[in-house]
């Protein structure tokens, strides 16, 4: 369920490493080796990407895979770190994605968003999945 503080929209969402996932899957790692977690993160529509701190990376085990260019909001640019795969999930609905190393929040960008079929409510300040798919995410294919 998403919160809200000083006009911003922040969700717990559920981190998992998503190689250990499907190790767990297979039968090749123990389910209590599975390195998840769960965090309050904030709804950045000004981001594209999933972007997580170093921190959060490394409690997840998550391979950094390469690296890209950004901008941020203040202007600067820098080449940050991505990492390989990682779930995410909100309340039932799941995405894997790849992320990108930077600042010290949890920060969901809009392919999260697109993918998990979310809409943010400003005016209630909260994210809620598309009220035309209430149940389930549903993908547009063009």
């Amino acid at each position: 369920m998403a919160t809200n503080a000083m006009g911003a929209v922040r969700t717990n969402i559920k981190l998992t490493n998503a190689v250990d996932e499907e190790l767990v899957a297979r039968g090749l790692l123990a389910p209590r080796l599975l390195r998840t977690c769960e965090v309050d993160a904030l709804v950045d529509t000004g981001s594209v990407y999933l972007v997580l701190p170093k921190a959060i990376v490394q409690q997840l085990g998550l391979r950094i895979v390469g690296q890209q260019p950004a901008t941020f909001a203040d202007g600067r640019e820098a080449m940050v770190d991505v990492t390989g795969a990682i779930q995410v999930e909100w309340e039932g609905r799941r995405t894997i994605e790849d992320a990108l190393v930077a600042g010290d929040e949890v920060l969901i960008g809009q392919v999260v968003l697109e993918k998990l079929d979310l809409l943010v409510d400003c005016k209630n300040q909260r994210l809620i999945p598309n009220p035309k798919h209430p149940d389930y995410p549903v993908t547009y294919i063009l």
